[in-house]
């Protein structure tokens, strides 16, 4: 490990071969990831496919098998023994494919879930996962960034780093840039580094990357950590519970057959074969394997819906959710604000209207706008929204104009109206470098950045402004300060008017209050600015510029409109149960215009501010939400108090966040869900799911995923103990009804191989039932057996065995003593097709919701089907599964009492659905 801490930055950029300003370029890139590979950490714990398949032949069950089968070799049975290496074969193939596939699932989900990371490639700062850095590139840290690999600092301005998961200190670390001297230093002590898995919690830099992957510090411990397991979600948990219990049911059931089959004189051999028979296919023991399956793949499927899982549990919660808790900017709207209105002074003006140069290309920056030259405080105030400013401006040819701003969306609309107008970002910052700053906070809601002022450097678009400064432009810096407007008026004294500057008394503070509230009831976000000049003394060696007795120039409004998708959403939302909530840091009025649009409230509903909160109690605010469904001006730990308030009312809250102070509410609601666009990496972190498209309309969506995987885990566990259910009762009732032995060892596996396998399988992909986003949630921790699912497996598992066994009845009655066995064979194996037909859906019949809306279940059960008939009507396959050719009237029998069972269940629906609607 080289002490990169105790080079220069030139030793760094030349032993790297990079450079320091403008990064690596694509060719460079490629080459060193061929070289070092992907930014990641190697993950041990991962199964292998040889262990996954060990797994499958070590399970109880098929242990119990494989010893049947090397006593049937000893008694010189072959077959048999064959046929049940046969069967354990197919089982452990098909449970292996299954748990690989759910292993390869989880993979693919870790590495969607990299953190992106802004980084210089060509010149140009772009956005990439941090899967791709390599060493040599240059990167760009802001608050809230967890750090993608080992970098040496370039720049810190009161940076400040979250190294607990290395040192173990709890208080973040205060960065520099300086050259640290010695060997040996601890990573604590390294002050101009910045380490993979610590967090950015102030401040902003930029930092080159040393070292990568397994080759950091965090590579280093997880090198020595590796192998953790996979924690079981609550729902396997229960299942895996629920097999365990329902296998001590089975085997006193197949003890009673066992003992049964003895006293009637049935060869012990057999009735040991029939006993282990039956207690495979009886117990269930996939069905943890299989809701592993489920969530994995209904993860997948809800990444491609944008909504990427970070922890699986989250798709067994989001079908009960009850209240989504949403962020404005970004979710609810585009997330693409335009800048609209301009007011300086009580002059309003229509931005678009008067800027002439609204798509400008990016060689095109000599144009002076006209509105600068009539209103020079419009000049300021775009400057000063220009440089108090985190978002820079990015040629891409695609997009509108030629380029794009990379940053905060409302800092990035600033950007681009000063580029509109002829405010060109970069030369700004040439003639006024930014010396210090103060960045924005949620509590503050407001940012403070410094220049310097170099007057002859000005550009000739700047000097328009000259006479609005001319009195104090002597002072060698400027303080500029944008925020919320309420808040910016808390530390000002003044506001410019026409050619100077005067007291910011009631009469304009009340003004200002008025104009912001007419652009915010237009559902405008509204920003002002303000500054200062400052004498070398007060910026000189201090710590943080002061925000105090400032000049008020002026606000901008800029639209971002509703997503045009999201009303449908939030229509849905409330159709199923669900309450959308609005939880904003902005204005109230502008929260009310966008909520009352979207359907959130009422025309007359009222928004509830942060200042309200502040004085409620948890039991004052529980009584609110019965009415008020948008909060305004909120600060982050009112998110927690708002979430504490609705689960205490026995709500399941989905909240949504993006800032670092996000995180507790994050972790205390049900489900968190962070941004994928805006968020940063602490909010990801802490939350159960991220939107990749920061919308509203994906939780919406991802919630009705999440219904439809919970409701066929549940189709799954119902038709599995139904079948099982029936087998059983066929094996019991047989004897009692005086007849034979109903089914073989080797039939019994077989019906469990082939209906169990894929037909069950399938039921997990099932569409969405036509009323899954017309019903209220149901609770997440309800009984698996709850809402009469143990009554239908105990009615439906009954009726298929008798239909089956009045097949064999049938035949014996009938002089048919060849063919019954292979008659309660086929039927009950063909009965469990009609089962999983009309459990497709626990309320509609098969023919509401379409026969071809589940192809692979369609096809499931017709390679069932013939593979039944293959074992029926093939010479060797009779053999081995001691069958008989059925003549067509049998055969017409076995299939006509085979739908007996899909009738009934249909026929049951149908009286249910008749009894809901009167």
């Amino acid at each position: 490990m080289k002490n990169w801490y105790a080079k220069s930055l030139d030793e760094i950029e030349a032993e790297l071969s990079t450079d320091l300003k403008h990064g690596l370029t694509s060719a460079e890139v490629e080459k060193r990831r061929a070289k070092y590979g992907p930014n990641e950490l190697i993950e041990r714990g991962l199964k292998s496919p040889w262990k996954i398949l060990l797994e499958q032949l070590t399970e109880i069950m098929v242990v119990i098998l494989i010893i049947s089968a090397v006593i049937s070799i000893f008694l010189h049975e072959v077959t048999d023994a064959i046929v049940i290496l046969i069967i354990v074969v197919l089982n452990a193939l098909l449970g292996f494919t299954q748990e690989y596939r759910a292993e390869r699932a989880m993979a693919a989900l870790k590495k969607m879930a990299a953190p992106k990371v802004k980084v210089h490639r060509d010149g140009h700062l772009i956005e990439i996962s941090s899967r791709e850095l390599v060493p040599g590139d240059v990167i760009q840290l802001d608050a809230g960034d967890a750090v993608p690999a080992d970098c040496r600092l370039i720049e810190a301005i009161n940076l400040r780093v979250q190294e607990a998961v290395l040192t173990g200190e709890s208080e973040p670390v205060e960065k520099n840039t300086q050259v640290i001297q010695g060997e040996n230093i601890p990573v604590g002590d390294r002050r101009n580094m910045v380490f993979m898995g610590t967090v950015t919690t102030y401040g902003r830099g930029s930092a080159v990357v040393v070292q990568t992957g397994m080759q950091t510090e965090l590579g280093r411990i997880a090198d020595m950590i590796q192998g953790v397991g996979q924690e079981a979600t609550p729902l396997q948990k229960r299942l895996a519970q629920l097999g365990r219990g329902l296998a001590v049911a089975a085997l006193v059931i197949v003890g009673i057959v066992f003992g049964l089959g003895v006293l009637r004189g049935e060869p012990i051999r057999i009735m040991f074969q029939t006993a282990i028979s039956m207690a495979v296919a009886a117990v269930p023991e996939g069905l943890p394997a299989v809701v592993t399956i489920a969530l994995a793949l209904g993860a997948q499927r809800m990444l491609q819906r944008r909504a990427l899982i970070r922890k699986l549990p989250a798709v067994e919660t989001l079908g009960s959710v009850t209240t989504i808790c949403s962020d404005k900017t970004g979710t609810l709207t585009e997330n693409r604000m335009t800048v609209t209105v301009v007011d300086v002074a009580g002059n309003r003006i229509d931005f678009l209207e008067e800027v002439q140069n609204y798509s400008p290309t990016l060689p095109d920056r000599q144009k002076i706008e006209p509105v600068l030259v009539e209103y020079p405080a419009v000049a300021l105030l775009l400057v000063g929204g220009t440089l108090c400013n985190d978002a820079v401006i990015e040629a891409n040819e695609s997009a509108r104009g030629g380029f794009v701003s990379v940053g905060d969306p409302t800092e990035g609309a600033l950007v681009i109206a000063g580029a509109r107008a002829g405010l060109w970002k970069d030369e700004l910052e040439k003639a006024m470098p930014r010396v210090a700053e103060l960045p924005f906070d949620s509590e503050r809601k407001r940012m403070t950045t410094v220049h310097r002022l170099n007057q002859n450097e000005l550009p000739e678009i700047l000097k328009t402004a000259e006479r609005v400064i001319a009195a104090e432009i002597q002072q060698p810096y400027i303080s500029i300060t944008k925020g919320a407007v309420d808040s910016l008026l808390e530390v000002c004294n003044r506001v410019w008017v026409e050619d100077g500057s005067v007291p910011l008394d009631e009469e304009w503070r009340r003004r200002i209050e008025k104009a912001n509230e007419d652009m915010a009831m237009k559902g405008m976000r509204v920003l002002g600015v303000a500054y200062r000049l400052c004498p070398a003394e007060q910026v000189e060696g201090c710590d943080k510029p002061q925000e105090q007795a400032l000049i008020f120039v002026g606000m901008v409004g800029m639209i971002d409109p509703a997503r045009p998708e999201v009303r449908d959403a939030v229509a849905t939302a409330k159709g199923a149960g669900v309450r959308p909530i609005m939880i904003t840091g902005d204005h109230p009025l502008t929260a009310l215009h966008i909520a009352r649009e979207l359907g959130i409230t009422t025309p007359d509903g009222e928004a509830i501010t942060g200042q309200q909160l502040s004085v409620m109690s948890v039991e004052e605010l529980k009584e609110v939400l019965e009415h008020v469904s948008v909060f305004a001006r909120v600060s982050p730990e009112h998110k927690l108090k708002i979430v504490q308030a609705l689960q205490e009312k026995g709500e399941i809250v989905a909240m949504t966040g993006d800032g670092v102070n996000d995180a507790p509410a994050l972790k205390k609601a049900d489900i968190g869900v962070a941004m994928g666009i805006t968020g940063t990496d602490v909010s990801k972190e802490a939350a159960d799911m991220v939107l990749l498209d920061d919308n509203f309309a994906t939780i919406v969506a991802a919630i009705e995923e999440g219904r439809r995987i919970y409701d066929n885990i549940r189709k799954f566990i119902k038709y599995t103990l139904t079948s099982n259910a029936g087998e059983i009762w066929v094996m019991l009732a047989g004897p009692f009804l005086g007849m034979p032995l109903p089914l073989t060892p080797i039939q019994i596996l077989w019906v469990n191989l082939v209906t169990d396998g894929l037909p069950g399988l399938a039921l997990t992909v099932e569409p969405a039932e036509p009323d899954t986003m017309k019903r209220k949630p149901f609770p997440p921790k309800e009984n698996v057996f709850s809402r009469g699912m143990a009554r239908d497996i105990l009615w439906i598992g009954l009726w298929m065995g008798l239909v089956s066994l009045a097949a064999g009845l049938w035949a014996l009655n009938t002089g048919r003593m060849e063919t019954w066995q292979t008659m309660v064979f086929t039927t009950l194996t063909l009965a469990q097709m009609g089962n999983v037909l009309a459990t497709r859906s626990n309320r509609f019949s098969l023919f509401q919701i379409g026969l071809f809306s589940n192809k692979s279940l369609l096809g499931a059960v017709l390679l069932t089907f013939a593979l039944q008939m293959a074992v029926v009507y093939v010479p060797f396959l009779q053999n081995v599964f001691n069958t008989r050719a059925l003549p067509l009237e049998d055969l017409l029998v076995s299939l006509a009492l085979s739908t007996l069972v899909f009738s009934g269940v249909e026929v049951f629906k149908w009286v249910r659905r008749k009894r809901e609607t009167v």
